[in-house]
């Protein structure tokens, strides 16, 4: 039986350059809800602007935010059911790390806020665009909070950014790819988020359905109970989860 669905969003329940998630997902996580399902965004987005993408449903759902490193549960505002954090002195250089590279900005994430040290307005104007909170500091010293994820943004520069900082950091850190246009870096994964998310439910993993669409979301999948990728999704990971769809709301539907 299942009793939580997790989906990432962006290539997912969101097709890459759109901004608004389709009616009918709101209204199956609705039906589910009064089946006793819960339904769970996974992202790497922070709170407040996974709570603005969903609206309609967002007392009633928990998040796994910043990648699975901050996991709230249901409310207004949910709780903070678990928080995985960076070590701070390695955070910190790897901040240097990001800002020393041409044409790339870093973006800090605390509990939920993301802290900026801009280039220029182009990485300010884009999470101003997806509903973050924001704080402009002149260097990564001055984040006030703990720091659970690290992202490089490189727009135009994705390979460069990748080879420049994949192989020294990821000893130390968990390293992604999100989009065309970002390397994250934390200590959790959206598979350590679903983890902690069903022990503070009581839900087993076997109990989960997951969707996802990216090797970001590998590790969720890995571990649910019921994985499904995107028809879009990268070959490899589409060798691996036998189970692929086109529209998620479709496969909600048969729950």
């Amino acid at each position: 039986m299942i009793r939580l669905v997790a989906s990432d969003i962006d290539g997912t329940l969101l097709p890459y350059g759109e901004s608004d998630i389709p009616a009918e997902i709101f209204e199956e996580i609705d039906r589910l809800e009064r089946k006793g399902i819960l339904f769970a965004p996974a992202s790497g987005r922070q709170y407040t602007s996974l709570r603005k993408l969903f609206a309609p449903v967002a007392d009633k759902a928990p998040f796994l935010c910043e990648n699975g490193a901050v996991v709230f549960g249901p409310g207004n505002p949910g709780p903070v059911l678990d928080k995985t954090v960076m070590d701070r002195a390695l955070a910190e250089q790897l901040c240097r790390s990001i800002i020393a590279l041409r044409g790339v900005d870093v973006l800090i994430s605390g509990e939920n806020t993301s802290y900026l040290c801009p280039k220029d307005r182009e990485i300010v104007d884009l999470m101003e665009s997806k509903g973050n909170n924001i704080t402009l500091i002149p260097r990564p010293e001055d984040v006030p909070e703990d720091i659970v994820k690290i992202a490089a943004y490189c727009p135009g520069r994705l390979e460069e950014t990748w080879l420049a900082l994949a192989k020294p950091w990821k000893n130390h850190f968990q390293v992604a790819v999100a989009g065309a246009e970002w390397v994250d870096f934390t200590l959790a994964d959206k598979g350590t988020g679903l983890t902690q998310l069903c022990a503070a439910l009581g839900v087993e993993l076997d109990e989960v359905m997951a969707f996802g669409d990216n090797f970001n979301d590998e590790a969720m999948l890995s571990i649910a109970g019921r994985p499904w990728i995107m028809e879009g999704a990268d070959p490899a990971l589409k060798e691996r989860f036998p189970n692929h769809c086109a529209n998620v709301a479709d496969v909600l539907r048969t729950l």
